[in-house]
């Protein structure tokens, strides 16, 4: 890996931190302030401030993975207080999903330019295409690792949704308690055939396509 494509990564993970992080904390706010619960606008969470979101371990972590790999990080979790939303676990559901949708609207917006770039063949620098392409690509991942339903991920409070009152009071506590090991094992533990985790594979099946389909090409950097 080159210093320059270093660099770049370094770059896109700013990015996400200074854009991705605060737009997807504040879309949970802004669904949970509408739906009734003022606790995040009331501790000052209600803001694209980015400073206000930054959590110094998950931001620390983020710039340090890119520089290996692909970035891992997060962002000060949004406090939702669910008695006070409106709908119950529906609206709880609906704060949870705020978030990543957040991340695949940013996508949809920066996969734009990369979009006219290639239609129109503008002489554009490779580095700002590596950037731009690794921030569509990030707040994909996002939207996909955000919505697996596993606790404490937004997509466990889709999945506690779905379910029935009693099957989710059955099940919630044994799903919480062993859920940050089921995302550890899918993060990290190479299970599948050709040592892919089960992370890797849903990204790739779910974000390439999308990926794709966003910006018209598939995912590769430019360089």
């Amino acid at each position: 890996m080159s210093n320059e494509f270093l660099v770049e990564r370094l770059i896109a993970a700013g990015l996400i931190i200074l854009i991705a992080f605060p737009f997807h904390e504040f879309f949970h706010a802004l669904a949970a302030y509408r739906l009734g619960d003022a606790t995040a606008k009331l501790l000052g969470r209600l803001t694209l401030n980015p400073v206000v979101h930054f959590d110094p371990m998950g931001g620390i972590l983020l710039i340090v993975s890119s520089l290996i790999g692909f970035g891992i990080g997060w962002a000060k979790p949004t406090p939702v207080n669910v008695s006070n939303l409106q709908g119950g676990r529906t609206g709880d559901a609906i704060v949870a999903m705020a978030g990543p949708v957040s991340n695949l609207i940013l996508a949809a917006a920066f996969a734009l330019p990369l979009r006219y770039i290639e239609s129109t063949g503008l002489d554009v620098p490779l580095q700002v295409l590596n950037v731009l392409g690794l921030f569509v690509f990030i707040n994909i991942a996002l939207f996909v690792f955000n919505l697996i339903p596993i606790v404490p991920l937004d997509g466990s409070h889709v999945l506690f949704a779905l379910m029935n009152p009693q099957t989710a009071w059955r099940y919630r506590p044994v799903l919480t308690q062993y859920g940050p090991i089921l995302l550890l094992v899918s993060a990290f533990l190479p299970i599948l055939p050709g040592g892919q985790t089960v992370l890797g594979y849903l990204i790739g099946a779910i974000g390439d396509p999308i990926f794709e389909f966003l910006v018209g090409r598939q995912f590769y950097f430019w360089i």
